[in-house]
């Protein structure tokens, strides 16, 4: 599992999935889908739609990935998650072609290439109306892109795995703009220069029709609160949405613009676009996304973890009320340095360094040695829940805690959380 071990899980190219997904019939073949990538907000910008569309009265599947708890969190119709029989049955249908050497001409299908073509076959065989599927890694050469969408759509650029997709950003735009396929339209949510330059030359290359949702924001002006976010202006009158943090209101634009052009091949009406909205995350599941845990002490997490994400969200850590008790916590392949360069280091704030519970996890003794390096100070626990119990004993009423920095820290925090019932 990639999020496991990193790059080593990582299987680029189509050859694999699609022969898997011959063996099972090409479910993907009979999906009307959505396909949705790019850096930031992915999951997000997937899971706002999915609610809409769900609201409109239409049967929708939403593949999304990491988990944070659960497996069956990836696979999910109409927000109800895949039962843990149609898992099983897959993946012993899927062991007794192994063992009848159905897949001689290809690799071991890897973690993510099963889970989607099981995602695909369990949609197909629900018969959902639509499915929104969001991107594992890059575009490309991801094995959701054996899809021929009816809407292909990339949220933003800034720089993650590099490793594997390249180190600038137009490299990276051009791995994720391999989504885009001929004569199929595609909507960009934010991007500029070089970057814009890249989708742009696709969607000439592929005869598609191309809209940035930054040229043509659906929504007059909003109202940011603690809880939601109000949209004034759009086509669907006041919007709320409790998905609350800085980054949402471009996700929002984003998926306004998608609505606009779905309008022309599905009803969806101006209720259910709100009632969407309002209720996204009940609707589909969707955690970590600054999310709001408790208050007195504020306790809020959030899965961002790259320079895209770390730009919304050091900014709303100084904002938070009170001393601020950050509980904080990487993985080992990410380049975190820029981190520190935008948290507070001054004033009342408090640093308590975590490692999260995957083999790929940074110690919390070397987080704390790179933290010395830039000037920070803080004590080092060895799991996420003992920072954040720490972090909760040392907060007064008035004061907040924040814990982040991975999506598998907060995953960590999730679990600890359910299973003291808290």
């Amino acid at each position: 599992m990639f999020q496991n071990i990193g790059a080593g899980a990582y299987k680029p190219g189509l050859q694999g999935v699609e022969a898997l997904s011959e063996a099972f019939g090409n479910p993907h073949r009979g999906l009307r889908c959505v396909h949705i990538a790019g850096t930031n907000g992915k999951g997000s910008t997937a899971s706002l739609l999915a609610a809409v569309l769900q609201s409109a009265g239409l049967k929708v599947g939403l593949f999304t990935s990491p988990h944070l708890i659960d497996f069956r969190e990836r696979i999910r119709v109409n927000g109800a998650m895949i039962s843990r029989e149609d898992v099983a049955d897959f993946v012993e249908r899927y062991q007794a072609m192994a063992r009848a050497h159905r897949f001689d001409r290809v690799a071991k299908p890897s973690f993510f290439e099963l889970t989607t073509v099981m995602a695909f076959e369990h949609f197909s065989r629900q018969g959902v109306d639509i499915a929104v599927i969001e991107v594992g890694l890059g575009g490309r050469l991801d094995s959701t892109n054996i899809i021929t969408p009816m809407l292909s759509v990339i949220t933003n650029i800034s720089l993650d795995h590099t490793a594997l997709l390249g180190d600038t950003p137009e490299a990276i735009a051009a791995e994720k703009a391999g989504i885009i396929k001929p004569g199929v339209a595609a909507v960009v949510g934010e991007a500029e220069g070089a970057v814009r330059s890249v989708f742009e030359q696709k969607a000439r290359d592929c005869d598609a029709p191309i809209v940035f949702a930054q040229d043509h924001i659906a929504y007059s002006s909003y109202e940011h609160t603690d809880t939601e976010i109000v949209y004034h202006g759009t086509p669907y009158g006041a919007l709320r949405c409790p998905l609350c943090g800085d980054c949402q209101v471009r996700n929002a634009a984003t998926v306004l613009t998608v609505i606009g052009l779905l309008e022309h091949q599905l009803t969806i009406t101006a209720d259910a676009v709100r009632e969407g909205f309002a209720n996204v995350t009940t609707l589909t599941g969707l955690a970590g996304r600054w999310m709001t845990l408790a208050e007195h002490p504020r306790v809020i997490c959030d899965t961002g973890h790259n320079p895209g994400g770390w730009q919304y969200l050091a900014e709303q850590i100084r904002r938070l009320p009170g001393h601020r008790h950050i509980v904080l916590g990487f993985v080992s392949d990410k380049d975190i340095s820029f981190i520190f360069g935008l948290l507070p280091q001054e004033g009342s704030v408090s640093y308590y360094f975590v490692a999260p519970s995957v083999k790929r996890a940074r110690s919390a003794a070397e987080l704390q040695r790179q933290a010395r390096s830039h000037g920070f100070e803080g004590a080092v626990y060895d799991t996420v829940a003992q920072g954040y119990e720490a972090a909760l004993s040392a907060a007064s009423a008035d004061d907040s805690v924040f814990v982040g920095g991975s999506t598998f820290v907060v995953a960590d925090l999730l679990a600890f959380l359910e299973h003291n019932n808290v």
